[in-house]
């Protein structure tokens, strides 16, 4: 039950409904560009090897260079916009969740719903438990089984220690055609952990989403 304001409140209780379309709508277009991304690495590779080996010319090197920046400025301003939009999603699910569920049922303050993302170290875990407390907060019954959650969470922090270490390859004062190989064979892995972790928060956020509508309703009524 709500425990400072009723559900009903349209100061305080928010629908999410736009917010999670809009949300999982990019977090899926990001894929879609983390897949493009991937063949973007595979290509540089491929090329450079081509190139050693006498079969490809430097106009193939500058074509290879386009399209990975063909791929990634798109990727990156979709990125950010899906980042955005999920966060103002979280926020208002996660101020939902205390009039469900109490205030006292939270982890963490509101701060780091945000916060927990950008903060060394603490993101490696924060992020995870707001998630978590938001999904046993909404759930219609209780207790409600973790393990989405934690099957989201997983491959996300794995994907984004492997991507660090792609960035530090690119990054490096001398890039090897063996560098490359083991960017693009690292970047696959961190796109398919991506695709696993983006297809199961989407699914947290619609069936947050969905139970958060229905105890409106129900409250409302």
């Amino acid at each position: 039950m709500p425990t400072s304001a009723s559900p009903a409140d349209p100061e305080r209780f928010r629908k999410v409904t736009g917010t999670a379309s809009a949300a999982a709508t990019l977090i899926l277009l990001v894929l879609v560009g983390e897949v493009l991304g991937s063949t973007s690495d595979w290509r540089n590779y491929t090329v450079v090897h081509d190139y050693k080996a006498g079969a490809a010319t430097i106009a193939d090197l500058e074509a290879a260079d386009s399209y990975g920046q063909l791929v990634s400025i798109p990727t990156l301003v979709v990125w950010i916009s899906a980042g955005v939009v999920f966060l103002v999603w979280l926020w208002r699910a996660r101020v939902n969740a205390e009039l469900l569920g109490g205030a006292a049922a939270q982890r963490r303050s509101r701060g780091w719903v945000v916060g927990g993302w950008f903060t060394p170290v603490a993101n490696l875990w924060v992020p995870y438990q707001v998630m978590s407390d938001i999904w046993r907060a909404s759930a219609a019954r209780r207790p409600v089984p973790n393990g989405l959650v934690m099957a989201w969470w997983a491959p996300l922090v794995v994907s984004t220690i492997i991507g660090r270490a792609v960035a530090k390859i690119y990054l490096s004062e001398e890039i090897t055609e063996e560098s490359l190989l083991s960017a693009a064979k690292l970047s696959t892995l961190s796109t398919v952990l991506d695709a696993v972790a983006g297809v199961l928060v989407v699914l947290l956020i619609r069936r947050i989403t969905a139970w958060q509508t229905q105890r409106l309703v129900q409250h409302a009524g």
